[in-house]
């Protein structure tokens, strides 16, 4: 097929690994007669693992420069190297090698960063130690040559220069849009990143991120694709929607892998990948295995059955997080280390319970059966209509699942404006978003009995996040209005257009009197929700927020 720049190209299939896709390839590739072992070639330290992997590092500044597997080069595009953040400057940059492990340590002020081989392995281990805000974020990109790889997907931009928003959203011609914020994956989704073909996969197994910040829900982008290359990420702290302060310290190990097209081992996965070979490394801030701890919970009671829970821990310094078993609730976070940490039920994304554990080095931390009080999980209350489910997601709204790898303006979206009715698919037809400037003043029709018409109700509107301080502000019947609320605590980076409703979860409350009902039962009373905001700008970055669910309480 030709390219978007008149060259030839052969496609190639790509992947992006999730969990559920993990695969059987083995940890080390194929040997051939190669020896294991570093060279000096003056610019760059030289390792070859003895496999079928040979790469550089800069004796300079730290970058990865080569990334050569069966021959082939893989690293680089535009004259760029692969490194963290956007490149280092002049670092200190020292190699060893203990018996079968070679450590290649990169020094650049206050930050760490290294590159770990292990004899007959297709892998290079990755770990970064940011001690203080002295380089910007905590990113690390492999950028890879063009045309290896090409693919036509939502993290991509390959096949056009029309931007729709700043410069990394991106309009094809047949109006679909393309961006490598657009992954569809929370950290929580994904074990591995990367592309497939041709007998080669190019792979990023994720870290464990107990060193980032946004915990289990967080979305972030994972790679991108250009004609003028490829990046895959490790992402750790982007400053982008983030709810929390960045944690410091060493995070890792982050793995390159290559196969030969398979999925990477589901050994180098995190949560099963082991490292004893680097305990006796010295890696400034490494904690072997034997100095973490463990948290297990029996069970969770005052669940509704019919969401997914996750338990996460969290402090200033690290953050974890595990499943809770469907059946009964049971959960294990392994790997954690020492301290005092908030612990935190999710139903769904939404926070249903919170307490403290203690974790100590070397033991496990049981924990007896957690019970969720049945008032801390709104979709309890009795309602006299709910649209939506209180989950923390705006899940079953209208555009919600296209809006994880899209851009509002995408053709795919259905329209953002449009009345809705309760009793009337009433959920798909309200919008998961709504913004100043695109559909402020959405109405809601719904009938009362003559009962709870003649009384006062609550209605309460959930929300994931907001952009530009954008917040709901009510209508009841062109009888009543409420105050506008103040805004609450939200992330001021873009969000609803760069795939992500992740913020802070918060819950408006309006006491709507008995007067503003209409006392006909026949007609219809008309609930008007408009966005309210002092900032923002215009269309789809004017003040807005995400939906979680609106009720009106019985």
């Amino acid at each position: 097929m030709s390219g978007s720049h008149g060259r030839s190209v052969r496609r190639r299939t790509f992947v992006l690994g999730a969990t559920a896709a993990a695969g059987t390839a083995a940890l080390a590739g194929t040997a051939r007669a190669a020896a294991f072992g570093w060279s000096d070639d003056g610019s760059n330290y030289v390792v070859d693992t003895g496999a079928n992997l040979v790469f550089k590092v800069s004796k300079t500044n730290g970058d990865l420069t080569s990334l050569v597997y069966r021959g082939t080069e893989y690293q680089g595009y535009g004259g760029m190297n692969s490194h963290i953040e956007s490149g280092l400057g002049t670092s200190t940059v020292t190699v060893k090698q203990s018996g079968s492990t070679i450590l290649i340590s990169v020094a650049y002020g206050t930050l760490r960063h290294y590159y770990a081989a292990r004899s007959g392995e297709n892998n290079v281990y990755l770990w970064t130690d940011k001690a203080d805000t002295s380089v910007s974020a905590t990113r690390y990109i492999l950028r890879v040559k063009k045309g290896l790889f090409l693919s036509d997907e939502p993290d991509s931009y390959a096949y056009t220069s029309s931007t729709v928003e700043a410069s990394d959203v991106f309009a094809k011609s047949d109006g679909q849009t393309r961006s490598k914020h657009y992954s569809k994956l929370r950290v929580m989704d994904y074990d591995y990143i990367g592309w497939s073909g041709g007998g080669v996969g190019l792979w990023i197994v994720r870290s464990n991120h107990e060193k980032a910040s946004g915990g289990p829900f967080y979305r972030s982008l994972l790679r991108h694709q250009s004609a003028d290359g490829g990046g895959l990420y490790e992402i750790l702290y982007y400053g982008q929607n983030q709810t929390e302060a960045q944690r410091f310290g060493l995070q890792g190990p982050y793995v390159i892998a290559l196969t030969d097209g398979g999925a990477p081992s589901s050994a180098l996965f995190p949560g099963t990948l082991t490292t004893s070979w680097a305990d006796s490394l010295g890696m400034s801030g490494y904690v072997g295995a034997s100095g973490r701890g463990k948290v297990a919970g029996v069970g969770i009671s005052g669940r509704n059955t019919a969401y997914p829970y996750t338990v996460g821990l969290a402090n200033s310094a690290a953050q974890y997080w595990g499943s809770a078993r469907s059946s009964d609730g049971y959960f294990s976070i392994g790997g954690v280390l020492p301290g005092t940490y908030t612990l935190t039920v999710f139903k769904g994304e939404l926070a249903v319970y919170t307490g403290s554990v203690t974790v100590t080095a070397g033991s496990t931390t049981t924990l007896n059966t957690i019970a969720v009080p049945s008032s801390n999980d709104p979709g309890n209350a009795s309602a006299i209509w709910r649209i939506g489910d209180w989950n923390g997601t705006p899940g079953g709204f209208k555009n919600a699942d296209l809006m994880t790898y899209a851009h509002p303006s995408d053709v795919r979206a259905a329209s953002w404006t449009g009345n809705v009715v309760v009793g009337n698919n009433e959920t798909a037809s309200f919008p998961c978003y709504l913004w100043k400037d695109v559909n402020s003043g959405i109405l809601v029709y719904f009938k009362l009995t003559a009962a709870q018409a003649a009384a006062a109700h609550t209605l309460r509107i959930g929300v994931t996040t907001a952009y530009a301080n954008g917040r709901p502000q009510v209508t009841v019947n062109d009888a009543w209005t409420s105050a506008i609320p103040s805004p609450p605590t939200e992330p001021s980076t873009r969000s609803l257009t760069n795939g992500s409703y992740r913020g802070n979860n918060h819950t408006f409350t309006y006491s709507v009197p008995a007067s503003a009902w209409k006392t006909d039962t026949g007609q219809y009373n008309v609930l008007r929700i408009d966005v309210v905001s002092g900032s923002g700008t215009t269309g789809y970055l004017s003040a807005g927020t995400a939906i979680d669910a609106i009720d009106l309480l019985a």
